[in-house]
């Protein structure tokens, strides 16, 4: 009987699911996503972080969005890293249901506080990635405009895991070539808040190459399944965007002598 019950429970679960994804407006895209990041190393336990993300839809030819991102890290150990700062954006409309309503470009400036936390088993480096973020998205209030009128507030919530390990050997050095995977969530949360609970939800599987302990450079496939804080008909948006990333990684340590 209670098989019979259990059985019928998990019949009626996945029909509520299958049902949900009829109702949804898939939006599928193909992205290329070109990153650049700089660490300076100012002493043992600070340091400044800097990137930019040049992120395109249909590979390179067309906009997605721009990102910015500035923060100052504070090492507590060597397995445990903060991170203050500030990130500028800019989202262009691109697929079938722009992001933004009225099909056009906004800003948005958000403040972050961030969280990393690295281990190591065996020739696995692991690490976990808390960040939370306060958003300030730039909207319209009438189609007319041309520039936004006014700012959402909106609080975030992401948690990433990665996992990397060389190809040959027991440690990513010098000259050294690896493999990694990530799987990022995001949650919205906060009285502004509309569909998107579920924010996104990105994958990444990459090659990378260790020049030296100055450059990195890696590349590979990336997933994002991003849900629109907006109906269309009373339905929820989903734009499932895959394609190809790669990542420049610097580290300049400023506190050694020439």
């Amino acid at each position: 009987m209670k098989i019979n019950l259990l059985l019928m429970l998990l019949l009626c679960t996945s029909l509520l699911e299958v049902q949900a994804q009829n109702t949804r407006l898939n939006d599928n895209n193909t992205i290329g996503w070109y990153n650049y990041f700089g660490t300076f190393k100012l002493n043992e336990k600070f340091s400044i972080h800097s990137e930019y993300q040049w992120r395109r839809d249909n590979l390179i030819t067309d906009k997605q969005q721009g990102l910015l991102r500035v923060g100052v890290n504070y090492q507590i150990n060597p397995k445990i890293q903060l991170r203050l700062g500030y990130a500028w954006i800019e989202t262009y409309p691109y697929g079938d249901y722009p992001i933004n309503g009225f099909g056009k470009d906004f800003t948005e400036h958000r403040a972050f506080q961030m969280i990393t936390i690295t281990d190591k088993i065996s020739k696995f480096d692991l690490s976990h990635r808390f960040m939370l973020e306060q958003r300030f998205v730039g909207r319209y209030t009438q189609p007319t405009l041309t520039v936004e009128d006014d700012y959402l507030f909106l609080n975030r919530l992401r948690y990433m895991f990665r996992v990397q390990m060389p190809l040959k050997g027991n440690e990513i050095k010098d000259k050294t070539a690896y493999l990694a995977a990530y799987n990022e969530l995001f949650i919205g949360f906060g009285k502004n808040v509309n569909e998107n609970v579920f924010d996104q939800n990105r994958i990444g599987l990459l090659l990378g190459y260790r020049f030296d302990s100055t450059l990195r450079i890696e590349a590979g496939y990336l997933n994002q399944t991003l849900q629109l804080g907006r109906e269309i008909d009373q339905r929820n948006v989903f734009q499932n965007n895959h394609g190809f990333i790669i990542n420049t990684n610097f580290n300049f340590d400023l506190t050694k002598k020439k």
